[in-house]
């Protein structure tokens, strides 16, 4: 890094008469001073130390931009996307955020698994406890964050900033209306197998909707209901194992979901139906 030779003051610096928190040219006592005096002169008054002098280390107002960062692509990596850059899901939120994933137990078991590697709760409300105790044990018998209810018995969760909470609502293809809503900092993410008569109304109060493989049939309502291009409707029930179409308002992303050696060992390789 280039600094400036001692004895010079770049324009607009510190030593420039008129510029803010300068001091009048000359000593801080107000008397001549020589130009290689001035740089201690102002370290003496307290203005901070002599840094760089160059031009290359200002910006102008229309570069100011430039020097944004990327905020919010915290979350959960959910796989790949068609560029095969990571595909993060945010899940904790401080405002309700309610997903609906019209897909296999696999897919659904390994968002939790991650949701919980990243610090949150997992509750899981379902009518098939011996489905998910596997996962439950390999992760410290439930005293890791993570704990599975009978359908309609989950408990208030207490959800917070530092203690965010994803409910996964595993209850078959007509769940039951949830006692537990999403809230400030608890996710819910309701996994239907199938479309069925309440599959409309879930789509609907949904803020993302993840679809895997699916018959034609099945493609075209959800098509209608999600309002997705006809090339989407058509290629969902070509989809392979563990890739996902993930809708939110105008907005879709094909997902390979890739799990690691220790989800396949808990869960085996990616599928579409249990």
């Amino acid at each position: 890094m280039s600094m400036t030779p001692p004895g010079t003051t770049a324009p607009g610096t510190y030593g420039t008469s008129g510029a803010p928190g300068s001091v009048p040219s000359g000593s801080p006592d107000g008397t001549g001073a020589s130009a290689a005096e001035r740089p201690r002169g102002l370290l003496r008054s307290g203005f901070g130390l002599i840094g760089p002098r160059h031009g290359r280390h200002v910006l102008s107002v229309e570069q100011v931009d430039s020097l944004a960062l990327p905020i919010g692509d915290d979350g959960v990596v959910i796989g790949v996307d068609a560029g095969g850059q990571p595909a993060v899901l945010g899940l904790n939120r401080p405002t309700p955020y309610d997903v609906v994933l019209i897909g296999g137990l696999w897919t659904a078991q390994v968002l939790a698994l991650r949701a919980a590697a990243t610090g949150a709760r997992v509750a899981v409300e379902t009518g098939r406890a011996q489905a998910w105790m596997q996962m439950v044990h390999a992760m410290g018998g439930g005293q890791n964050g993570m704990s599975v209810h009978d359908v309609g018995r989950v408990p208030p969760q207490g959800a917070s900033a530092g203690n965010p909470v994803l409910v996964v609502r595993d209850c078959g293809m007509r769940p039951p209306r949830g006692r537990v809503v999403a809230g400030p900092w608890q996710s819910i993410l309701t996994l239907l197998p199938y479309l069925s008569p309440v599959a409309p109304r879930l789509l609907r109060q949904a803020r993302l909707v993840g679809v895997q493989r699916v018959s034609p049939d099945e493609a075209a309502e959800i098509g209608r209901a999600l309002a997705l291009p006809r090339g989407d409707v058509e290629s969902l029930p070509t989809l392979t194992d563990g890739v996902t179409l993930w809708c939110a308002d105008r907005d879709r992303q094909y997902v390979m979901t890739q799990p690691t050696d220790a989800e396949t060992g808990l869960f085996g390789t990616p599928r579409r139906m249990d």
